[in-house]
């Protein structure tokens, strides 16, 4: 018996020796590296407006190579082309309330100047805003889907008056004139009250109640704060707003218009960014900035409990929207490694419809890389977020060049959404560390006003800071670590050139800002109620602001630039001038330092184009090749330049 269970006991031992256990290739070894073409063939989607029966949904795609309308059915399926734009992008707003007329917003080529346009339910266009150089924002529908509401500074370039659009005739109404330029908030379902916001710094703005019966105004903060309407209540008694009035974060707040009392609805560890209530007052969406994402929260105002929404692997919610009978939700749900797709969801039965695959499908999922959050203390000892995104490739064995990414503002975020620039250059092998340098938003009002007139110094030690702890990473060639970003980004990247000229191999700046002298005098002329608290974080052009000021903008200072540079920018951007890249490319070339530039005639502040983002994108590519990673064409030799001036 003894001798039967060794036998046994040895047949077991040596079946288990002879199973082969299949090891699966990582995803290093099997990671295909993507052209810039199939990278920018993942389309972006957004918005969604259900049609009056909520058969169909109105949309935004870039998926002809700019965005243009469409209508895709609630159910699924394929998108019709409402719009045929080969030029300006179409933005769509929403069908009209009772019928399948669609209001649309355009401007020319990223001037920003935005006009609103009818399409007619047979096909034909209007524009309804017809104002000449003027720029419109839309308001909202008025509650007895009779009218909208929108903003236009037709009478004065610098202020934003608030009109209705009656939808019998489309003739405009004046509703309030914006004297004292204040920004103006979503007015009462009564259309009786007005939320007015006075910006006093980048942070702090007083909100004031005016009533249109007694011509009153009224002001909502007790003190010196940063204040913002979010919605009314559905009666009409109440206004929510957010406010961070003795705390770090802001936080939901009710006003009741009554008896002018205040009382706190909602506080997290998080700003609160925004809150509504949906057409009937049965729900109220919440989101909140939780560590560079939204975290989204939809109560149920009957039972006052959150109501439970979908779940996705690695992917969260990130917008809803409600049909008007608050039945029927849709939303979209991605990451940072993932474009998000739509969604339309059923409350009562919990169906749930796919309506998008959005991700190119030449593209495998798994190839692309999910960001991780990190920390890292900056040069006096303050912890700076920061937001990771590692090569699958990376390794102490095969270690990767990096590059700093900062955010645009001043006073912006990195988020951890899908960039398909950040994935194109991580999937070529370069790792991207974006970081929220002290003056971001979303980590406490000490922390956003840190940089407050002392930007292209602390903030920009930070980002030195970030790429210090790149260099501690085993994955990383610590020799080999660059600096990127777009509009105040792109300063950055000019000021880490300029004054700090050792710290970073090669630069990469789009659209950035290189004279704040220029800039801060030539800003656009709707920013007039905001340009008072800009000038006090940046300081005033014309006044003694201006000596720090010159002695901040790379422009003046372009001898100390010793590393290869690549500079895009839009000839329609209203907010940095072509200038601004025109001047810092021929300051810089007389260094012999190689320069690229990239300039696209038919853009603004950004590359909306699909064409002219897979050239810009691939120039990008190729400069960090031959510059950064040197492992093509020839290496850098000392007094070379790059003639190569692309207008498209």
């Amino acid at each position: 018996m003894k001798k039967l269970i060794l036998m046994l006991a040895i047949a077991m031992i040596w079946g288990c020796k002879q199973e082969k256990t299949e090891v699966k290739p990582s995803i290093a070894e099997t990671l295909e590296t993507y052209t810039i073409e199939q990278m920018m063939d993942n389309e972006s989607v957004f918005g969604g407006s259900f049609s009056p029966d909520k058969s169909k949904l109105l949309v935004s795609s870039n998926r002809s190579g700019i965005y243009n309308m469409y209508t895709v059915a609630s159910s699924g399926g394929d998108f019709i082309p409402v719009t045929a734009s080969d030029s300006s992008s179409v933005f769509s707003i929403s069908y009209f309330p009772e019928d399948e007329r669609m209001l649309f917003r355009m401007d020319n080529n990223g001037d920003e100047i935005y006009h609103l346009f009818l399409r007619e339910e047979e096909g034909t266009q209007k524009d309804l805003t017809p104002f000449e150089g003027a720029r419109t924002v839309f308001y909202g529908w008025a509650r007895d889907d009779k009218s909208f509401y929108f903003t236009s500074n037709k009478r004065d370039k610098r202020y934003m008056d608030l009109y209705e659009m009656d939808l019998e005739n489309f003739t405009p109404t004046l509703l309030y004139q914006n004297d004292e330029g204040y920004n103006v908030g979503g007015i009462s379902h009564d259309k009786q009250y007005l939320p007015l916001i006075k910006s006093i710094n980048t942070n702090d703005s007083d909100l004031f109640l005016y009533g249109f019966k007694d011509k009153s105004t009224t002001k909502i903060n007790l003190n010196q704060s940063a204040n913002s309407s979010e919605d009314f209540s559905i009666d009409g008694s109440s206004l929510y707003y957010t406010t961070d009035d003795g705390a770090e974060f802001a936080y939901l707040m009710k006003y009741n218009i009554a008896d002018g009392t205040r009382e706190k609805v909602m506080e997290r560890d998080w700003d609160i960014a925004g809150s509504y209530f949906t057409e009937n007052g049965k729900y109220q969406v919440t989101y909140i900035n939780e560590d560079a994402k939204n975290v989204i929260e939809v109560k149920d105002m009957a039972s006052g409990e959150n109501i439970e929404l979908p779940k996705f692997d690695n992917t969260s919610i990130t917008n809803v929207g409600f049909s008007d009978d608050e039945k029927t939700m849709r939303f979209y749900a991605g990451g940072s490694n993932t474009p998000s797709n739509l969604f339309v969801y059923d409350l009562e039965t919990k169906q749930q419809n796919q309506i998008t695959n959005v991700l190119n499908q030449e593209i495998k999922g798994e190839h692309l890389v999910t960001a991780e959050v990190v920390r890292f203390n900056s040069f006096d000892g303050l912890e700076i977020p920061a937001i990771y995104y590692k090569p699958h490739q990376a390794s102490a064995e095969n270690k990767v060049p990096a590059l700093v990414w900062v955010h645009g503002g001043p006073g912006g975020q990195s988020r951890q959404n899908f960039s398909s620039l950040i994935q194109y250059m991580v999937n070529h092998g370069y790792a991207v560390l974006a970081v929220n340098n002290r003056g971001s938003s979303g980590y406490g009002k000490t922390f956003y006003q840190m940089d407050d007139l002392n930007h292209g110094d602390k903030d920009l030690k930070d980002c030195v800071e970030g790429k210090n702890w790149l260099t501690q990473q085993g994955e990383i060639d610590a020799e080999k670590i660059g600096i990127i970003g777009g509009s105040y980004g792109g300063y950055m990247t000019m000021a880490a050139l300029t004054y700090t000229p050792e710290e970073f191999a090669v630069g990469v700046n789009l659209f950035g800002v290189t004279n704040w002298i220029r800039t801060l005098r030539s800003i656009p002329p709707w920013w007039e109620s905001f340009k008072d608290a800009l000038y006090k974080e940046l300081g005033d052009p014309n006044s003694a602001d201006s000596v720090r000021l010159k002695r901040i903008s790379p422009l003046f200072h372009t001898d100390k630039v010793t590393k290869p540079l690549i500079v895009l920018q839009g000839a329609q951007d209203p907010r940095v001038l072509q200038a601004e890249s025109d001047e810092i490319v021929a300051g810089v070339r007389k260094n012999g330092v190689p320069v690229e530039y990239v300039l696209f005639e038919d853009e603004g502040h950004g590359f909306v184009k699909k064409e002219n983002q897979i050239e810009a994108y691939s120039k990008v590519l190729e400069f960090l090749d031959v510059y950064l990673k040197q492992d093509k064409g020839t290496p850098i030799k000392d007094g070379e330049s790059m003639e190569m001036n692309s207008d498209s």
